[in-house]
């Protein structure tokens, strides 16, 4: 959506002046640029300077499971990156929060308790439609954003970091330094490249899945168009802590998180029963869509399905629920071993 509230905070990403006019046509009173949305829904304000380094995520075809499309609760994996958003962040109703590189918007969606006023940005339009509807969204660039300083008292980005290169990773946190206020907090989920010892059962784990999808068991390849786009700007924790310095930060908290049981739930269990779903929905459209279609359109329905069974059936929701749980053996037993994932919460000088 597109409040009132998010027309006053915003700013020409190229010179923070204030822009007037209608939501599908702002103009800056500073430097004159015009800024067009071709969405009633979402603001579009990405710098008029064209970046040569550009995400995959603007791509149809790393979408074309519409994952985005519907939000399910935070589950598996989700749930443990929420869990710790909310413990480490923590925002109480007089913040102002930003979401950066908010995806579908999901995160927002799962924590309207917060009470806080809350804005998502990102460089792709895939926002879910419950998003669209009761969340200030709008398209941006994280290197150059739209916003005044010291505009948000806190901040946060899941999955975001490992997709810039070393020079976007130090351009983007230099933003979110420049957005929040002093003492403000950014909230990071991530990882580094150096890994400990006990990542080699995270390394077992992801051979079993290539013997799976050998079999047929499985299908990994969207996930691997996924990671793809995975620069891993960092190198180690200290490299990270020299990055953060230099931006304004300092870590308070940082949590590591190495997914060994999380990684078998996941990238095992999760795609298995996915796959056996995408085979059964495949060969019921297979008499009325070639082949190719076929099983593009069969993993839609399988995701489609399964948050349809999550929404609906108190057993798969209980399940997973407790798969869930189990996960967090992951920070219970590893969290204080330096390792690649990691949770750290920066703030402000």
């Amino acid at each position: 959506m597109i409040s009132d509230a998010l027309l006053s905070l915003v700013r020409c990403p190229d010179c923070h002046g204030v822009l007037a006019g209608s939501p599908e046509s702002l103009v800056c009173r500073g430097c004159g640029r015009p800024y067009h949305s071709a969405s009633p829904d979402y603001l579009d304000l990405r710098p008029p300077v064209a970046y040569s380094e550009q995400t995959k995520y603007l791509d149809e075809t790393l979408h074309a499971d519409a994952r985005h499309e519907r939000v399910s609760p935070p589950l598996l994996g989700s749930r443990i990156r929420n869990d710790m958003l909310r413990a480490f962040l923590a925002p109480e109703p007089h913040d102002l929060v930003v979401d950066l590189g908010c995806g579908s918007g999901r995160a927002l969606l799962w924590n309207r308790d917060w009470g806080s006023r809350t804005i998502g940005i990102d460089i792709s339009p895939f926002f879910s439609s419950d998003a669209r509807r009761s969340i200030d969204l709008l398209i941006g660039d994280l290197r150059r954003l739209p916003f005044a300083d010291g505009t948000f008292t806190k901040a946060f980005s899941l999955d975001v970091l490992e997709h810039l290169s070393p020079e976007a990773l130090r351009a983007m946190l230099a933003e979110s330094s420049r957005i929040l206020a002093p003492g403000g907090e950014l909230f990071v989920y991530t990882h580094v490249r150096k890994n400990a010892p006990v990542a080699a059962g995270l390394r077992w784990i992801n051979r079993l899945g290539r013997y799976l999808e050998h079999w047929g068991l499985i299908d990994a390849r969207q996930e691997r168009l996924r990671k793809s786009d995975h620069l891993n700007p960092l190198r180690d924790i200290p490299e990270l802590e020299e990055v953060a310095r230099e931006s304004g930060f300092r870590i308070r908290r940082i949590r590591y998180y190495t997914p060994i049981v999380g990684g078998f739930v996941e990238n095992i269990m999760m795609r298995m029963a996915e796959r056996a779903m995408a085979k059964r929905a495949a060969k019921r459209l297979g008499d009325s869509v070639g082949p190719e279609q076929a099983e593009v359109l069969a993993v839609r329905e399988a995701r489609a399905a399964a948050k349809s069974r999550i929404a609906s059936s108190r057993t798969t929701y209980g399940t997973l629920r407790v798969l869930s749980f189990l996960m967090k053996l992951d920070l219970l037993l590893f969290g204080r071993i330096r390792s690649g994932p990691f949770f750290a919460l920066l703030v402000k000088e």
